[in-house]
């Protein structure tokens, strides 16, 4: 007969099964990330925004995504990591529901952009620590290695939704439920966008309710810091190891320049999409857009990493690395291409976007393997890895920013050629990036310490 002690004890094994709650959790991530740093982005250009204010916006949302490495160790100090998650994701979806409601008011721009959406890019930064760190703490090495393929492809479901089922029905419900024009843009966007937020919210909630169910508290790892000072005492001995690696400038310069195109293309690609061809743009409607570049494209992303992967496994990344620079920045002249041409079939489009994807993603897994390998290892590995994951989000920030200013002032065409031509310090950076440790040592070492460490950015599924 069996005791109600080893029932309940059986059932909290269930629960706490990873199946029940990593895919569900790392899905949560992303489409809160996803939403806030890259759907803001069309939000903003359906509701009339230029394309200058638009990617400035949308681009400053990562700032706290990129700086979060600074104020990991401080969220391990308190309390469990679910208690974190949990509050997280409540928040989050609270903020997108006030938002959705922030939406009705005259001043809303003012209160959804710089009051809840930057607060809630912070909440969901914290929400990305506290997750990482259940999932690290809560799952042996091996176990890790088991659901590491699961955790990045759940991760990477937030985007398909988020950028493509979500922006495809923001179109739909602006057409066919409120009837508004689809050609034109302005504050009538509002009414359809003011629904997929509420839809965000009501996702949010109900993963916040599952994972209180299922997740496991998450255990304090062996490094964590007691106090602030402890806090600040091992960061700034990681900064300060930081620059005694050798050549390290010339992989901070490859860490901040290997994406350079790809942060001039992140918006601006979708507003090329949906501006009228009077504009020099394709004049799609945002339910294409949720098709071809939100679905198709990031579709694209998964297949091309699974294959880079593959090929940097087959032939080393020393032999491949500029290469895979080849495959991230040469097919951008698909844009190029498209803006002079002007295509209107959707397969044509689909196809440009599709190839520019695909050899994004089959590049972009040899810059993350660089920084584990060449920029990662020593003492502070995990939080030297983070320092490297942080240049490459700063990159995408400050060239997010000024993307739209500076396509405003060229215009389609001559802005494509242009990042074309900035490709250059990232082939030169790629180039000169030093290999001071053989790829096979201390790989094992390294990359463990870079799974147990508080200040850890797990995040390598998120470089797409």
């Amino acid at each position: 007969m069996r005791t109600p002690e080893l029932t309940a004890g059986r059932a909290v094994k269930r629960a706490s099964h990873p199946l029940t709650w990593v895919p569900t959790g790392y899905f949560t991530m992303a489409l809160g990330y996803i939403m806030l740093t890259s759907v803001t982005a069309i939000m903003f250009k359906n509701m009339g925004m230029d394309n200058g204010r638009a990617a400035f916006y949308s681009s400053m949302l990562i700032l706290a995504y990129t700086i979060k490495p600074v104020f990991a160790p401080i969220v391990e100090m308190y309390r469990t990591k679910k208690f974190f998650v949990l509050c997280a994701q409540v928040l989050i979806a609270l903020g997108f529901a006030g938002a959705a409601l922030a939406m009705e008011l005259p001043v809303h721009m003012t209160i959804v952009l710089v009051t809840l959406l930057a607060l809630m890019s912070f909440i969901g930064a914290t929400q990305d620590i506290a997750s990482d760190g259940v999932y690290v703490t809560s799952l042996d090495t091996r176990t890790q290695s088991l659901y590491c393929g699961v955790q990045s492809l759940s991760w990477n479901i937030g985007p398909i939704v988020a950028s493509g089922f979500l922006v495809y029905l923001s179109g739909r419900l602006h057409t066919e439920v409120f009837h508004h024009d689809p050609k034109s843009f302005g504050p009538e966007w509002l009414d359809a966008w003011r629904v997929i937020f509420f839809i965000v919210a009501a996702i949010t909630l109900l993963m916040a309710l599952w994972h209180a169910r299922v997740m496991p508290d998450g255990a304090r790892a062996e490094n964590t810091p007691t106090s602030l000072s402890g806090a600040g005492s091992i960061l700034w001995e990681s900064f300060v190891t930081f620059f005694q690696k050798r050549d390290v400038w010339k992989m901070i310069a490859f860490a901040f320049l290997f994406r350079v195109s790809i942060g001039l293309l992140e918006k601006i690609g979708p507003f090329f999409m949906v501006d009228a061809p009077a504009k020099g743009g394709l004049g799609m409607s945002n339910e294409q857009l949720g098709i071809v570049y939100g679905t198709y494209g990031l579709v694209a992303v998964l297949v091309g990493s699974l294959l880079g992967g593959w090929f940097v496994a087959r032939r080393g990344l020393k032999r491949t690395l500029f290469v895979l620079c080849c495959a991230v920045n040469i097919p951008n002249v698909a844009f190029l291409v498209m803006a002079v041409l002007l295509p209107t079939s959707t397969l044509a489009i689909a196809s440009g976007v599709v190839i520019e994807k695909f050899f994004y993603g089959f590049g972009s897994v040899g810059y993350m393997i660089y920084l584990m390998q060449q920029l990662a290892p020593g003492k502070y590995a995990t939080t030297h890895y983070a320092f490297g994951t942080g240049l490459m989000g700063l990159c995408m920030m400050l060239t997010g920013t000024v993307s739209g200013v500076l396509q405003e002032m060229m215009g389609y065409v001559s802005y494509f050629v242009f990042v074309m031509v900035a490709t250059i310090p990232s082939f030169l950076a790629t180039w000169f990036a030093p290999f001071n440790h053989r790829e096979d040592e201390d790989t094992g070492a390294d990359a463990g310490r870079i799974l147990e460490d508080p200040t850890h950015e797990t995040s390598t599924h998120r470089a797409a």
